[in-house]
């Protein structure tokens, strides 16, 4: 069975973002990178299948430019067996991202495609049932645990009101929560390993997918400065003073 990972080049989260001068958006330049942490956990995840003996071969795809080979290096580090970018300079919205990876699917032909279920960067939570939706392929969001079993996954995933668990007919979408799994550590030796693994890079618009935007950001901005807490000393206090604010509302 093999897996396929899709990975985001993102701003590392231990880095403050800053928006740029002009509010066109996050300020990237001479700012440290990393792949996005929930896709970490999916390569993880993925890792595992195959040392499990229930994948055969674990593959991570990532979009957008040539830059984006250190995530996929990082991939490999972890456990990836190959990885493929699509290069292209275009700034790709969730819905293109989705085209693209659909058209890697028919390409790879792989059992079960397993993603981030956001991207810190943008926080919009869509490629996953987007791709899902342009395969017509069973989904499972936020899973927290992944079992296969013969031609099925049973995924347990968060919802409202505390877990759920699905049985999905492969092939299938799944996209990682935090709960799924811990990451391993990225030693240098793996990383040097994974500079012999095959990287492969396709130009997207050999693909014929529509990379066009369907949006168009117009500001960027930070949000309003959180104002200061007030400590008080009692329960009492802490009564009366909600008691008295909500009569002036």
């Amino acid at each position: 069975m093999k897996v396929m990972v899709p990975v985001k080049r993102v701003v590392d989260s231990n880095v403050k973002i800053r928006i740029r001068a002009d509010g066109s958006g996050i300020e990237t330049a001479n700012v440290k990178m990393a792949i996005n942490p929930f896709d970490e956990i999916a390569v993880e995840e993925a890792t595992r299948l195959r040392e499990a003996g229930v994948a055969t071969e674990v593959v991570a795809v990532s979009c957008g430019a040539e830059t984006s080979q250190d995530v996929l290096r990082t991939a490999m580090a972890i456990g990836a067996d190959r990885s493929v970018l699509l290069g292209t300079a275009a700034e790709l919205q969730p819905l293109a991202v989705a085209r693209l990876l659909a058209a890697m699917v028919e390409r790879e032909q792989p059992a079960l495609v397993i993603l981030g279920k956001q991207a810190i960067d943008d926080d919009c939570n869509q490629t996953g049932q987007m791709l899902a939706a342009l395969l017509g392929w069973p989904q499972a969001t936020s899973a927290s645990r992944i079992r296969v079993e013969g031609d099925s996954a049973v995924v347990t995933r968060e919802v409202d009101g505390g877990t759920e668990t699905v049985r999905l007919t492969l092939p299938a979408i799944v996209t990682a929560d935090l709960r799924l799994n811990e990451p391993r550590f990225v030693s240098l030796p793996n990383l040097m390993k994974s500079k012999k693994k095959p990287l492969e890079v396709i130009d997207a618009s050999t693909l014929n997918v529509d990379l066009a935007p369907t949006w168009i950001t117009l500001k960027v901005s930070e949000p309003p400065v959180r104002k200061p807490g007030i400590l008080l000393h009692s329960a009492a206090d802490l009564v009366t003073r909600l008691r008295d604010e909500a009569r002036a509302i």
